[in-house]
């Protein structure tokens, strides 16, 4: 007996125009589409154009629903899943749907698309070689501080969901459990009032508290705790050594490093002298600054 597919297909977290050619094709051949709410996911089809039977698929009946999609793919129906926005399976149902597939032996096919972690972790203007995604943390206070607090020590930058009558509780107990670190809050991603506020955990709170009201769906990324910029000099140099290793300029180097962890190029430099300085027999050798005129770039790449 043929087998078909599970296809994991990304629907805008937003903006229409963000679904993929071949998301739109995937869900027009698709024998059966899985989504955690047949309006929402009803509204996107029928602005492209697309009539095919839905099935709910959340996470009240997940469990139930999974081994009936793998039961039909595995007879060789060809079953999408999706989500109401962002990529299935990131935070969102689609696990359990993947596991049973597997089991019985039928191929699931990622067709991937918007996802609202990458797309504000890409802006967020902090370090993006190496991250953690938290997901939701627990509604529940004491679960979420504990949450906190099992990822304080991370060299990572640490990105979550959070819903917008929770913002300012979760940013209190981040400056409060990991430090008064650097933040990007990004909200409303890829719609009309798309906004993103960078500042520490405390400037962003401020500032959200002079609003009326707090609305929106929220990413929060958080500055990896061995990144903190007044308590690890050493972590800045290597950094900077690593992209002059790689041939950058030093003041290129020191600038690209400073935007990695949410600091000034200023306040980067002066942080490196700093510590240099306060090495024994440390060289008086005239530095170059961050004032210093641009020199001419050397060829190749």
């Amino acid at each position: 007996m043929a087998r078909g597919f599970v296809y994991l297909v990304a629907t805008p977290v937003g903006n229409l125009e963000d679904i993929t050619l071949r998301a739109i094709r995937t869900l027009r051949e698709a024998d059966l589409i899985a989504c955690e709410d047949t309006r929402r996911t009803g509204r996107l089809l029928r602005h492209f154009g697309i009539d095919k039977p839905l099935v709910s698929c959340h996470e009240h009946n997940e469990r139930a629903r999974a081994a009936e999609i793998a039961d039909r793919a595995a007879r060789g129906e060809s079953v999408a899943i999706v989500s109401d926005a962002g990529t299935p399976c990131i935070s969102d149902p689609g696990f359990r749907v993947v596991k049973a597939a597997l089991d019985k032996g039928v191929a699931v096919v990622p067709i991937p698309g918007p996802s609202a972690a990458i797309a504000a972790l890409s802006a967020a203007g902090l370090p993006t070689h190496r991250f953690l995604f938290a997901g939701f943390l627990p509604a529940r206070k004491s679960k979420r501080r504990e949450a906190l607090l099992s990822i304080k020590k991370t060299d990572a930058t640490i990105v979550l969901y959070e819903a917008p009558h929770r913002i300012l509780t979760t940013l209190a107990d981040i400056r409060e459990l990991l430090g008064d670190r650097p933040v990007t809050v990004a909200r409303e991603m890829t719609k009309l009032h798309e906004e993103f506020l960078r500042g520490t955990a405390g400037s962003v709170i401020e500032e959200l508290r002079k609003r009326n009201a707090i609305r929106g769906e929220f990413v929060v990324l958080v500055a990896p705790g061995g990144d903190d910029p007044q308590a690890a000099p050493g972590t800045l140099q290597t950094r900077v050594e690593e992209l002059e290793r790689a041939g950058h300029r030093r003041m290129d180097a020191i600038k690209r490093a400073a935007r990695e962890r949410g600091m000034t190029k200023r306040a980067a430099y002066a942080q490196l002298e700093g510590a240099r300085a306060r090495k024994p027999g440390a060289s008086a050798s005239p530095k170059e600054s961050p004032q210093d005129p641009p020199r001419a770039a050397p060829s190749g790449n």
